[in-house]
């Protein structure tokens, strides 16, 4: 960059720091982003992509509980692209009867629901199955309550999309090295471009730490202490998509009790667990983890069973508290937004963190707002009410009709995955066409997009762009055509051996927890294809 003066600058590409941007750049702020690795490649790109109600919360966290519906309705409007009305239930199983959540535990959670606001009214347990048939049908009691599903690589993707369009610089890849500290102010950063070893200087009135769980250390570096609770949650995705309305168990909080349906998949999560700060850059899935969250899933629905695991995954919730619980669950998930002026005598410099995926949005605004007055200046928030880009005319159906002709299956996925910006990507030859990722239906020409407008420069940045090699495969039949066609589109053709390595490096972690049965089996089958060249044969 030749000029290195902003506004603002923001530490943490995930979904807060994205809206953040957005909001910043939405204002008018010189904006600067800057995320270590890709954006939404922490918290953000590691839940359930639960779209929540605010349900989940309206009895222990009432105030958590105003903000998810809140934000609910908001995203609904503002996000379309990125958001499914798929409805939820909370169910109440005979066993529930004797922990204390029966269905005497059910009215209280009710009548929380909507004293929070949140529309959740008791059903039949015979309008549960007919509403989600794969429920398991031991339940004794249901209620209804509108959550959905939000993919969070999506979102998180239009934020710095929007950001940028509003002239916001977004430096990917590259990390905090130092603050530069003058006169006890925090006038600038210095940023390490993990790519080149090179050491940059950027200068802002105001820096916003927007890292999550990494923000204990970035503060740190300030001389500044925050009490961060590093709360670990896995997670599991089944092979496909065995419901289609979100499931919650009408109990405390606990292990493996929100079953969400995503795109083609449904995730089980999740768990919580305390875990050391360095073994954040580090988390692994551990079997046992893997058996809870297949035993809890099954009481939500028994179908799962049966169904072929394809990867585990986990997060760290960015919580703030000094607690004794050693899940984190009694922790609010409350959102936290600090005035280190104020708090700490260090001027120039916010923290905002805490929350949650559902209330990005609301963080932005509150961090923003927190900016613009150590700024000065008095400028409203719009991204309430200013539709994310993908989400202006939303529908695939609107989107489909800008191609000539009938779309192809590929064109009708981009629609889906990038709304009302589909027209962007070129497909001007039968080439551009060609299906590389057939689980998901990704063309040459949306990762010849994804390259040239959307920052991807490896396999995994174009995972999160495209969804590339998360379908039913895993990769097994499309990452060597991928690296080829995206070494192509970055301009180095030899690099595509590299891409696929270290993309296959990184998906089989998520393998390994899961090994047993139809997962084990394409594990094997993965391993042959990718050794000796070609799957096995019908004698093998």
């Amino acid at each position: 960059m030749a000029n290195r003066e902003f506004d603002v600058i923001i530490i943490g590409g995930g979904i807060t720091g994205a809206g953040t941007a957005r909001d910043c750049a939405l204002r008018g702020l010189k904006t600067l982003l800057v995320e270590r690795d890709d954006i939404a490649s922490g918290a953000t790109g590691r839940n359930h992509g639960l779209l929540h109600s605010g349900a989940r919360y309206a009895v222990k966290d009432a105030e958590s509980a105003r903000e998810c519906i809140s934000e609910n309705k908001i995203l609904r409007k503002i996000a379309a692209n990125c958001v499914e009305d798929t409805g939820g239930l909370f169910i109440t199983l005979p066993e529930d009867e004797d922990s204390g959540y029966g269905l005497d535990y059910q009215k209280t959670f009710v009548e929380a629901c909507l004293d929070a606001g949140i529309q959740a009214r008791i059903i039949s347990p015979e309008e549960a199955l007919r509403m989600e048939p794969s429920v398991n049908p031991r339940l004794i009691g249901a209620v209804a309550v509108p959550d959905g599903s939000v993919d969070p690589f999506r979102l998180c993707s239009a934020n710095v999309v929007d950001a940028r369009m509003h002239g916001a610089e977004v430096l990917t890849y590259t990390f905090l090295d130092s603050f530069i500290i003058e006169n006890g102010a925090v006038t600038g950063v210095r940023l390490l471009d993990r790519r080149s070893g090179v050491v940059s200087e950027y200068r802002a009135a105001v820096t916003v730490n927007a890292a999550g769980i990494w923000g204990q250390a970035v503060a740190a570096k300030a001389g500044i202490s925050i009490g961060m609770y590093p709360a670990k949650g896995a997670l599991l995705v089944f092979g496909h998509r065995v419901n289609n309305v979100v499931i919650n168990r009408c109990r405390k909080s606990a292990d493996g009790d929100i079953l969400v349906p995503g795109d083609s998949v449904c995730v089980i999560g999740t768990t919580s667990t305390k875990i050391p700060f360095e073994e954040c850059d580090d988390m692994r899935v551990t079997p046992g983890e893997v058996r809870l969250l297949l035993r809890e899933g099954c009481s939500l629905c028994p179908s799962l069973s049966s169904t072929r695991i394809l990867r585990a995954y986990a997060g760290v919730r960015p919580l703030v508290a000094s607690d004794s619980d050693p899940t984190g669950r009694s922790i609010s998930r409350g959102i936290v937004c600090l005035d280190h002026e104020s708090r700490d005598g260090v001027k120039g410099l916010v923290t905002i963190t805490g929350g949650k995926l559902m209330t990005y949005r609301l963080m932005a605004e509150k961090a923003t707002d927190a900016v613009c007055r150590k700024l000065g200046l008095d400028r409203p928030c719009e991204t309430a009410v200013t539709p994310l880009p993908g989400s202006g005319d939303g529908r695939i159906e609107a989107v489909s009709r800008r191609f000539s002709g009938k779309p192809t299956a590929g064109q009708k996925a981009a629609a889906g995955r990038h709304g009302d910006l589909t027209g962007r990507i070129r497909f001007d030859s039968p080439d551009d066409g060609a299906l590389v990722c057939e689980c998901e239906n990704v063309t040459l020409a949306e990762i010849r997009y994804a390259v040239k407008e959307l920052g991807v420069t490896n396999l995994e940045d174009l995972r999160r762009r495209t969804r590339v090699g998360m379908g039913t495969c895993q990769g097994s039949f499309c990452i060597r055509k991928a690296a080829a066609a995206l070494a192509e589109a970055l301009g180095d053709p030899s690099l595509a051996d590299k891409l696929a390595a270290e993309y296959l490096e990184e998906r089989w972690k998520g393998m390994v927890p899961a090994g047993w049965g139809d997962t084990l089996r394409e594990m094997e089958f993965m391993q042959r294809v990718y050794k000796t060249g070609k799957p096995y044969s019908y004698d093998d």
